[in-house]
């Protein structure tokens, strides 16, 4: 074991310098209140950040960011073998260790395998525009002090037409359903950009929940910083959990009176319900959060004045339980113990989520070594990644038709992993399609390709890649 511990230590070494210039992957700084740490449990669900979309459509003032999480993750190793040995190793347990499992669903697109890598802080899962880019599920570790996060990134939610049409394995189906079996804690993740889905769930995303009820769920509303209008955000939260978050109804009503000349559309605010006899019970963050928005007030041309606004103190009716319930007529889900709102792409609240997850971990053995970051094999890896570079640059239906083939997987005389892939397709317009013009086109998919790799890896990458019609 010592000797690919010492191999991973001195590619370390050799890309310190580098990994330090170009600063982690994980860009939002944390922002969970100090005063709020202890009880973040006890959240509400409209808690999601003091400077994310809700925070400051309710004008929530900003705290200090705490320290980022998880900025220096491991690497991955370059060879199979070595990479199974620390799989097959002993875990390091701590004292006190603690594990969360976390299955992440949700349609298509919705950008799992974005949030999954920026929690991760490196990128192991492709990502891409086109759907079905995560064909298999595959874990990834997060290990931070004490505390192990399993996070279990399953390709997204479809039906059998779909699967079929997109040539896809059976594996499809099947994987985001075992990956439920193994979680502690569901992450839903809901695209508000696409005007088309974001006002309901999915069929499946639904069918997933109400066959486990039993696993608490939270609802991760995700690429807010794509909205234009972000009031959207509050009548999609209504729509998507039924008006109903961890036991409590919502109210969604306008914050602002205006005059019958003004033209203005009325903001909207959000409020829970809480009864008279708990509502000194509250954790401290809501409390100022309600004060906060009761003495805001909001002066356009006279056009609008602020109006005075109270908590509702009538007795939630939600569902005691989760159950299975007919879906026909349900566009979300009312067993949401949690809301949050971030742009996974850019980073923005995942370090608010990363906190909020790692605070929801149980006393429990870890699963992996505190080397290992994801449970996918090199080879694998460097598939998904430059089939994600293919799915970009090929259009419609084409990307889905390549087969490869890696011919040539070996460390060269410095230390540099050296990569020949042959990339199958059926047809020579395709072929001609991937080479380009001049080549330009295979060319910068090895070029992206390699440097997300030398990312991973932590060593540089020389990657060629062939094209060849399928015989």
């Amino acid at each position: 074991m010592a000797a690919p511990v010492a191999a991973s230590a001195a590619r370390a070494v050799r890309w310190a310098a580098r990994a330090a210039a170009a600063g982690p992957l994980l860009l939002g700084p944390a922002r969970l209140p100090q005063s709020c740490a202890p009880r973040a449990a006890a959240l509400p669900a409209r808690w999601s950040g003091s400077r994310s979309a809700l925070g400051s459509i309710l004008g929530i003032p900003a705290e200090k960011p705490a320290g980022a999480l998880g900025q220096h993750p491991p690497s991955v190793a370059t060879s199979k073998e070595e990479q199974d040995r620390l799989l097959r190793h002993q875990p390091d347990q701590p004292q006190n260790p603690k594990v969360l499992r976390i299955a992440i669903i949700g349609a298509p697109n919705a950008g799992k395998s974005t949030l999954s890598n920026q929690l991760l802080g490196r990128k192991v899962f492709p990502v891409s525009q086109k759907v079905h880019t995560t064909r298999c599920k595959a874990r990834g570790v997060v290990t931070y002090e004490d505390t192990q996060l399993i996070i279990l990134d399953t390709p997204g939610l479809t039906s059998p037409f779909k699967a079929k049409r997109h040539k896809l394995d059976e594996a499809m189906l099947t994987d985001p359903w075992d990956s439920m079996k193994h979680a502690d804690l569901v992450l839903v993740l809901v695209d508000v950009s696409d005007h088309w889905t974001r006002n309901c769930l999915s069929k499946e995303v639904l069918k997933c929940l109400s066959r486990f009820p039993q696993i608490p769920s939270v609802l991760v509303l995700n690429k807010v910083d794509l909205l234009k209008k972000k009031f959207i955000l509050l009548e999609l939260i209504t729509e998507l959990t039924e008006g109903i978050v961890n036991g409590k109804k919502l109210e969604v009503r306008s914050a602002f009176k205006h005059n019958s000349s003004s033209s203005a559309k009325s903001p909207l605010q959000i409020t829970q319900a809480f009864p008279p006899e708990n509502r000194a019970h509250e954790p401290r963050c809501l409390q100022e959060t309600d004060q906060a928005q009761e003495g805001s007030s909001l002066d356009s041309n006279g056009d609008m004045r602020a109006s005075e606004s109270s908590l509702v103190t009538e007795e939630a009716q939600g569902p005691k339980r989760c159950g299975p319930r007919d879906l026909k007529n349900m566009k979300g889900w009312p067993c949401f113990q949690e809301i949050f709102m971030l742009a996974a792409l850019r980073g923005e609240e995942v370090d608010t989520l990363k906190r909020y997850l790692l605070m929801q971990a149980k006393p429990g053995p870890w699963e992996f070594h505190s080397g290992v970051l994801t449970s996918q094999s090199p080879q694998e890896i460097c598939d998904n990644i430059i089939r994600e570079k293919i799915l970009e640059y090929l259009p419609l239906e084409v990307p889905y038709g390549v087969i490869q083939v890696t011919e040539m997987w070996e460390e060269g005389p410095s230390g540099e992993l050296l990569i020949m892939q042959n990339l199958l397709v059926p047809r020579k317009s395709h072929m001609m399609m991937l080479i380009g013009k001049g080549g330009k086109v295979i060319s910068r998919i090895a070029q992206e390709a390699g440097q997300d790799l030398m990312n991973v890896f932590l060593c540089d990458v020389h990657l060629k890649l062939k094209v060849e019609v399928k015989s």
